[in-house]
């Protein structure tokens, strides 16, 4: 697979990652044997960027990540993020040096690995200033416990402040055709900061494979099932702009999702999208993805299908959830 840089000297990743969420959590019963499966099948298909984080599955999303990659260490970027304390049924958010210190220590540990290839600010709390969380982080580059610093779900100025006292190499925020809302300020700051672009959910969380059964239809631990973009008439909205996708995908010869990803990999060489999965066949699809070259006409087809804004409902349940959100 194609290979491309995230930010300014920052690693060699696969165009294309894999997220391993829903491994341990989220989208219904998770399976160790079948998610090592695809891990080393990803591994095998030259999808070496992989993406976990402490907060999934309260740790035991890193534990089997490393358990998957434990003989294969040289092949993987590995990326994990701290920031997200889930206790008690609820969950904060943060960020200040002592607790990244003692977050990274215990990620490391799940891992069994000596280092982590790329630490990622979860999410950010606004009451602790990004220049000491980042100058926290720092300290574990200079340590060799982190090669690269990312952040996730941050704003424009946010990573500006961030930079000035770091290299950050990657920005992860949610994007796809179903989400845009980085490309007015946030993709243009990062570009201008020498900052690659990590897509996750970049098929909405499988609402772009137009095969996504209705959400009362979902297991009952599915999160998909609260979410405002997958019920009711925002549903019903969203799904015809889905059809619209498959036509075009219909007769480009390949799948919706594929589609869908080789549209955010057209992006740009500095976007590498990280779609999830726990099943090989839809693994091996996503990769397939890496290879497709849309034309002008397909770019302009899709621009038509979902116009910026032509979504209905938030991305996530309830209220504020990252620093994008007010």
């Amino acid at each position: 697979m194609n290979r491309r840089i995230l930010g300014t000297g920052g690693p060699r990743v696969s165009a294309l990652g894999l997220g391993c969420m829903g491994m341990s959590e989220f989208y219904g019963k998770g399976d160790e044997k079948e998610s090592t499966a695809v891990i080393h099948r990803a591994l095998d298909l030259g999808v070496t960027f992989l993406d976990t984080a402490d907060m999934y599955g309260q740790g035991a999303n890193e534990e089997l990540v490393g358990r998957a990659v434990k003989d294969r260490r040289a092949e993987v970027v590995l990326a994990t993020k701290f920031g997200v304390k889930r206790e008690g049924g609820s969950r904060s958010v943060e960020n200040s040096p002592e607790y990244i210190r003692a977050a990274c220590d215990a990620s490391l540990r799940r891992l069994g690995v000596d280092h982590i290839d790329l630490y990622y600010m979860h999410r950010r709390n606004p009451a602790v200033p990004i220049e000491e969380s980042v100058g926290a982080m720092a300290e574990l580059v200079e340590q060799g416990k982190v090669r690269h610093l990312g952040l996730s779900e941050v704003s424009a100025a946010t990573l500006r402040a961030a930079s000035a006292v770091h290299p950050i190499a990657a920005l992860q925020s949610e994007y796809s055709l179903f989400t845009r809302g980085i490309e007015t300020e946030i993709l243009p700051a990062a570009r201008e900061l020498g900052i690659a672009l990590v897509a996750y959910s970049p098929i909405s969380r499988g609402f772009l494979t137009g095969a996504l059964p209705p959400a009362g239809e979902l297991p009952a631990d599915d999160f998909r099932r609260s979410m405002p973009r997958y019920t009711g008439e925002n549903a019903e909205h969203n799904t015809a702009l889905v059809a619209e996708v498959r036509k075009i995908a219909d007769a480009a010869g390949v799948t919706a999702a594929q589609l869908a990803l080789a549209w955010v990999l057209a992006q740009g060489e500095d976007v590498v999208p990280i779609p999830g999965t726990k099943r090989l066949k839809y693994l091996e699809e996503n990769a397939a993805a890496a290879d497709i070259t849309l034309t002008p006409g397909q770019l302009a087809a899709l621009a038509a299908a979902v116009p910026v804004d032509a979504v209905r409902g938030e991305r996530y349940p309830g209220g504020r959830v990252t620093e994008l959100e007010h």
